[in-house]
Order: C-alpha cells, then structure tokens, then sequence
C-alpha cells in the first residue's frame, strides 16, 4: 500500500494568506511543523510569480488548488499559465456555483461545461477536480437523482477528478470509504475534515480526530487506492478561534496515522 504524502488546505489560514508578507510567515509557520506540500485556496491577490518565490523560498508545494469556476470558463489558458508558475497541475473548484445545483438539467449543463474547462486542461497536462459538500446529494426534480450521481456517472474519468471530502461525505449520511473507492483513479488529494453535533443537529467542525468520523477507516482507503495526498481542512470553529491551534492538532494527528 501506498502511504500518502500530508498537506494542508490554506483555507484554513485564509485570513493570515491575504498579503505576501502575511503569506511567507504563514507558510514559514507551517514549515517549521515539517509541511511541505500544501492546497492554495482563498488567499489573497499575490501574484502567481510571488506565490511560487514564496513556496520556494519555503520549500514548499502546492498539490491542488481551488480557484474561480467563472476564472476558468473564461480563461482556460491563463489559470493553466497560473499553475504552471505555481508549480501545480491539479486545478480546483470549491462548489458548483448555486444555478448548477436546482435540477438535473442544471447540473448536467455545469458538467457540459465543466468538461470544456477539462479537455482544455488536460490537454495542457493538467486535471480540473471537483470538491463536494453534502448538498450533492440532495434529491432533483423530485427523484432518487442527486448530482453527486450525475457527477460520477456522466462525467468522462479523463477530464472530470474529485476532492472528495470526508466529513461533508460523512454528514450526507454516505460511507466515505464507499465514495472513495466510486471515485477510483479520479483522486489526487483527499480532504480530511472532522466535526461534532451538537443537540440540535447542527454540525460544528473540529480538530481531526475529535469528531465524528472514522478517519482511520478513510486513511487506509486512501492507502489501499494509491491516493498521493490527503490535505486537512477546517473551515472554522477552530480550537479557541484559533486556526493555528486547530493545524497544530490536526497536523499531529495526522502524523499519528
């Protein structure tokens, strides 16, 4: 089995990333932790030439990215330029925007042009991936179809990857071993996330490893599927409000595994 290699999603850290100055710390931060590989997402306006003088300055990598859904519609070629300076051949969406989400036929026109979008990256040695949340899976059009079927079913595996996330999977009420297996040979980076309910049923993220899912179950998918990375990612309720708290923890228990 295959061990993958630990990252971090700067999402994470997106309010410390909006400035290259506030970019190096962050990133010299986390080298100090021993992360070298790392998902550029929500930073701020530095230019992609700044962005990779910065990563090598701390001997870092960027394994994928989340980036504009319209940004790539409209120029392929330049998000491909992007992340040809940043080092980075897998190209990223958060979401599907909202019009993509109503019905079956919006979701099949956001594949027509996600599909676009991922012939033209491929055929520049790159790959558009997809991250998921658990609205993927809420019934359209009053049927048993979901998007997340749409995705995995009528998406061509050559121009259309996943990000799968584990605890949004989890919180859909779907087994994240099963969704990573379904999505064989089309992942590059896993993201790890965990999270709590509290008494009304709302969910409330935490450190990896505090929550409610089975993230030993899932690291030994990645293992078994040959998975090069898995990224962690909190999008809040971080440890004291402090997001650098919540990566100490997380980082630690991911060494752990």
């Amino acid at each position: 089995m295959q061990k993958p290699t630990m990252a971090i999603q700067l999402y994470t850290l997106r309010d410390y990333t909006q400035t290259a100055e506030d970019f190096d710390a962050t990133l010299a931060r986390l080298s100090k932790l021993g992360v070298q590989d790392v998902q550029i997402s929500a930073v701020g306006d530095i230019p992609a030439d700044v962005q990779r003088d910065i990563l090598q300055k701390n001997d870092m990598r960027v394994c994928v990215t989340h980036k504009s859904f319209d940004w790539m519609l409209s120029a392929p070629l330049d998000a491909v330029e992007h992340h040809r300076t940043i080092g980075c051949d897998a190209i990223g969406i958060g979401a599907a925007p909202g019009e993509a989400r109503g019905s079956i036929a919006a979701v099949r026109d956001f594949i027509e042009k996600a599909q676009q979008i991922g012939k033209v990256f491929r055929e520049n040695g790159m790959r558009f991936h997809y991250h998921n949340h658990s609205f993927e899976f809420d019934p359209l059009d009053n049927s048993d179809t979901c998007m997340m079927d749409l995705l995995l079913e009528e998406t061509d595996p050559d121009l259309f990857h996943f990000i799968p996330d584990v605890a949004w999977l989890h919180y859909a009420g779907k087994d994240p071993v099963e969704y990573l297996q379904k999505m064989r040979d089309r992942v590059k980076v896993v993201h790890f996330k965990d999270y709590v309910l509290d008494a009304e049923g709302k969910h409330h993220f935490v450190s990896l490893g505090q929550g409610l899912v089975d993230l030993k179950a899932c690291y030994d998918a990645v293992c078994e599927l040959g998975i090069p990375y898995i990224a962690y990612e909190q999008d809040c309720d971080w440890t004291d409000g402090d997001p650098f708290k919540s990566v100490d923890e997380s980082w630690a228990f991911l060494q752990s595994l």
